[in-house]
């Protein structure tokens, strides 16, 4: 005969594993939104994307991720675009320099791209190829810079990227005297993928690193062409880790009750009289 504890022992097992089974539903995908790239990457508005670039830092040309600028200039010259990233977000900036009729023939040039953050310190890429030398019949040469997942706070003394602007540089960095000027065009596009609440640390900034901007700046173009995402900036108390967090509470709860139901004993046995 099947007693009533047996029964509360099922239950509460069938509910333990059906919950268990949810959770792991949940984080799971949870997981699979953060690890897509297209999951974080903001997409360019319906305007044309912009075709010039920046020779200083004040005059960056500034992109949305997801969004390619393109430029036409000569060797030697310094190119700046700058874009936003934001906490969690890790940044994969692209580069192509392209050298029309064949150029890259006669120079053999080497070329790379550098990040800076907003407060201009150089942010190291974690891997990608930052310097590429064009081959002797290259038409092109491609750049790539990973950087590391922007964090909410961090030490003052540390160089840890942080939200706001991201400044990328594009220059030749070997070319013999007698090929500068020689022209090429430059691509760039900044992407990025959220790493979720792993990377989210206690404390987060006062206001993201963002330059100034004059008057006559700012009334001349939108707030977000200055470097702010479209849907503005994390507030920085949102992080998955509360999804893991009320998960455990959860899970703790429930593993007391199963425990009880297990330790509680089978109560009065039947044939002991009431009263005794």
């Amino acid at each position: 005969m099947v007693t009533t504890t047996s029964r509360r022992t099922r239950g509460a097992r069938a509910f333990a594993g059906a919950l268990l089974a949810g959770l792991t539903l949940f984080t799971s995908a949870g997981a699979a939104v953060a690890d897509d790239p297209s999951a974080s990457a903001s997409p360019a508005d319906e305007g044309a994307d912009p075709t010039e670039a920046g020779t200083t830092f004040r005059t960056a040309t500034a992109l949305r991720q997801g969004q390619s600028g393109t430029a036409q200039a000569s060797a030697g010259d310094y190119l700046y675009w700058v874009f936003p990233a934001d906490i969690g977000q890790r940044a994969t900036v692209r580069a192509t320099v392209k050298f029309p009729g064949g150029e890259a023939k006669r120079s053999g040039s080497a070329w790379q791209i550098d990040v800076y953050d907003g407060l201009r310190r150089r942010q190291a890429c974690q891997y990608g190829h930052q310097t590429r030398k064009a081959a002797a019949d290259a038409s092109s040469v491609e750049l790539s810079c990973v950087l590391r997942t922007v964090r909410s706070w961090s030490e003052p003394w540390a160089n840890d990227p942080l939200p706001g602007s991201y400044y990328v540089r594009l220059t030749v960095v070997n070319l013999p005297a007698d090929d500068l000027g020689l022209p090429f065009e430059a691509e760039v596009r900044a992407d990025s993928v959220d790493q979720g609440g792993a990377h989210h640390v206690g404390g987060s900034l006062a206001e993201p690193l963002v330059p100034r901007i004059s008057a006559t700046a700012a009334s001349a173009a939108p707030r977000a062409s200055a470097g702010e995402p479209e849907d503005g900036w994390a507030s920085g108390w949102w992080t998955t880790r509360w999804l893991w967090t009320v998960g455990g509470g959860v899970l703790a709860a429930l593993a007391a009750v199963f425990g009880y139901s297990l330790t509680r004993g089978r109560g009065r046995p039947s044939h002991v009289p009431h009263g005794v």
